[in-house]
């Protein structure tokens, strides 16, 4: 990460501009934030939580440089700010405490993912780059999760660094893709910083840099004899299939980019198998999703693996989340005060809280129980847990664990909601607790 990575800068203006309001009229009570999704984006039955690593690791480490504070001393917004206030930014760091949902754990609307207590100015600069760096990856790893049911079992290779929204967000993007089960990605530095498997092919331009396609495929091979996977579509697929096979060649598979991936994966399924080359895979790409793959199935295509690029780094049909940050509770003089919003499809409940999830018999995940934090449920897990103290890091996953964490999770699920196309309903509700709760808040900020 370049220097600037863990500026404070990296957010709204008008968390700055609040910090400093709260700063000078000397009003930093304790306060509690909670970070949650309203709703799911349309076919989406459950997401996938990712992100929380690169969150944690920004919040540990911000800190405001002088050149960054020099920026806010010019800036006209903080004209009327005193030098106490650049004074305090000059020296932030975070000092509170963060609990939250374990990456590659399944979640639901409402359910809180992050919950931050701290000073007021602390928890509320944290507001955009947490959304940021969560919902992010949690979008992906959904995707991600929708594309791999799909494959049913092939292996799926994350393709999309190109097509992502800047070079960062294809790093991002290839990690949450891979704690969500795909079995790898293209994009080099994810390999080296995650340790996540790479995998490469060639292009069209390799193939067409050369007189002959055949040559281009043998200078190839030779050189990568253990990972040659050869573009056979760049003239013609199943006449480029023909040359390989009479040029004694043994690629490790083929890559099918374009045409009717079907027809094309069973007609040179037939011709490699004829020529012994039964070890040779065939891997399709172009343009795939989730329900492209699943048609691929259901033809009957002979594609061993898939890589899937732009439809998962931007995740088309559903590339935002709905996520929100809220205040939630305030602590002035050791009296909680509790903390809602009542606006019209925009409510949210007051207190601090915790999301415990039941299992049925078989060890299926039944339903889910939002309650006031602190509180104990019989026969259920509580799924926030805390993942730092007076600012410091309490906890570290491996990527390894992350991704095993997401597999058991998407399997412990109900049949219904691993439907790509039908909405499938998961029971999450409010403790009784909370509802009252909420009337009381209610009750105390109607007019008299």
């Amino acid at each position: 990460m370049n220097a600037n990575a863990h500026s404070l800068l990296l957010t709204d203006l008008y968390e700055l501009t609040m910090a400093a309001a709260f700063f000078e009229n000397r009003h930093n009570p304790t306060a509690t934030f909670e970070l949650f999704v309203r709703r799911l984006p349309e076919n989406r039955n459950f997401l996938v939580a990712a992100g929380l690593e690169q969150a944690l690791e920004w919040v540990e480490q911000t800190c405001c440089a002088k050149v960054d504070v020099d920026f806010l001393r010019r800036h006209p917004a903080f004209g009327h700010i005193s030098d106490e206030f650049f004074e305090y930014l000059r020296n932030f760091r975070f000092s509170g405490e963060i609990w939250a949902v374990s990456e590659g754990t399944v979640v639901f609307p409402n359910e809180p993912l992050v919950r931050v207590t701290a000073p007021l100015i602390e928890a509320q600069v944290l507001e955009t780059y947490l959304l940021a760096a969560i919902t992010y990856q949690t979008t992906v790893a959904s995707k991600a999760a929708r594309v791999i049911l799909a494959a049913q079992g092939r292996d799926v290779v994350e393709f999309g660094s190109r097509r992502a929204h800047g070079p960062e967000a294809g790093l991002l993007a290839a990690r949450a893709a891979y704690i969500a089960g795909c079995a790898g990605t293209s994009n080099v530095e994810a390999g080296r910083r995650f340790g996540i498997p790479t995998f490469g092919t060639i292009a069209h331009s390799y193939v067409m840099a050369f007189d002959d396609e055949v040559e281009a495929f043998q200078r190839y091979s030779s050189l990568f004899p253990e990972a040659s996977v050869l573009l056979v579509d760049t003239y013609d697929t199943l006449r480029a299939v023909d040359k390989i096979i009479a040029a004694g060649l043994k690629p490790q598979g083929i890559r099918l980019d374009s045409g009717d991936l079907a027809e094309l994966s069973t007609a040179a399924r037939r011709k490699l198998d004829a020529a012994g080359l039964n070890e040779t895979k065939i891997f399709a790409s172009g343009d795939l999703n989730e329900q492209s793959i699943v048609e691929l199935g259901r033809r009957g295509a002979k594609i061993d693996a898939y890589g899937v690029g732009t439809e998962l780094v931007v995740s088309r049909d559903a590339p935002a989340l709905s996520g929100v940050y809220k205040l939630v509770e305030l602590e002035r003089d050791g009296r909680t005060s509790y903390q809602a919003k009542f606006s019209a499809d925009k409510g949210t409940h007051p207190a601090a809280k915790q999301v415990w999830r039941f299992r049925d018999a078989d060890g299926k995940f039944a339903r889910d129980l939002i309650s006031q934090a602190g509180k104990r449920i019989a026969g259920a897990e509580p799924l926030l847990v805390k993942v730092m103290s007076e600012g410091k890091r309490t906890s570290h996953e491996t990527l390894e664990q992350i991704r095993a964490r997401a597999k058991k999770q998407i399997e412990d699920l109900p049949q219904q909601l691993f439907s790509l196309e039908q909405e499938a309903k998961y029971r999450v509700e409010f403790s009784d607790e909370l509802e009252r709760l909420l009337a009381l808040v209610r009750k105390e900020h109607q007019p008299a």
